[in-house]
């Protein structure tokens, strides 16, 4: 496996991995992005397997000492099962996590305590300002958050839209119809009533990049496609609600 980086958007690279074994024949990708500031933030740490090669790419843009924030959007083994790798790894480094995932999780998981950042609550990084944003069960866990760079308008999704196979870093073609047809085979979503609502509120960011964790990351309409996405949840919802 090799780990791939691309510039997605000024100061944010995106570190992809192809993991060929997993939906095989396309392969399925797991995605890390670093957002290269006076005060520079890892968002998905990966896999504690995964943390040297990881670990070996984001060194080639900034030296891991440098690392001054760490953060995920819920508890899972792609999102943050080598946060203790890189907690060692980056001695100044706080993981920032909305109060449930730090009360629930972080304090206990955690070799520092996390610094707890509240819904909406925007963390001053230097050249980029990271908007922080509780989605709880959106993509899943009570825990969910997802984070908003301002100065980009680069929205990072972790599973949403998320699809299979090795393509481009960043593209502009549908990402709707592949999310759709992948969230139909995996249903790792948590569809309920406030799924659509949550989306809408992310569409109203007005966003011009989305930051995939599996998957191609996109520039466009990001809000006509989460827009769509919502709409589809919304759909499958009230198809549930008259069986």
């Amino acid at each position: 496996m090799e780990t791939r980086i691309d510039e997605i958007a000024d100061g944010i690279y995106r570190l992809s991995t192809l993991v060929p074994e997993i939906n095989p024949p396309a392969g399925f990708s797991f995605n890390q992005f670093l957002i290269r500031a006076e005060e520079p933030l890892l968002f998905h740490l990966g896999h504690r397997r995964m943390f040297p090669q990881i670990s070996a790419a984001v060194a080639k843009l900034v030296p891991l000492s440098s690392l001054r924030w760490l953060a995920c959007s819920h508890l899972e083994a792609d999102e943050c099962g080598a946060m203790n790798e890189w907690l060692a790894a980056a001695a100044h480094a706080a993981i920032a996590h909305c109060p449930l995932g730090a009360n629930v999780s972080l304090r206990d998981m955690a070799d520092r305590p996390p610094r707890v950042v509240g819904d909406n609550e925007t963390v001053d990084l230097g050249s980029k300002r990271m908007r922080f944003l509780a989605t709880p069960h959106l993509p899943h866990g009570w825990d969910a958050q997802l984070l908003f760079e301002e100065t980009t308008q680069t929205l990072f999704c972790s599973d949403l839209f998320a699809h299979s196979g090795d393509g481009p870093a960043l593209v502009e073609s549908d990402i709707v119809a592949p999310a759709i047809a992948g969230e139909t085979q995996s249903r790792s979503i948590s569809v309920s009533p406030t799924t659509a609502p949550s989306l809408r509120r992310l569409a109203a960011l007005r966003p011009k990049r989305l930051a995939l964790m599996h998957g191609s990351s996109y520039a466009g309409d990001a809000a006509g496609a989460l827009g769509a996405l919502a709409d589809h949840f919304a759909a499958e919802l009230r198809a549930a609600g008259e069986q």
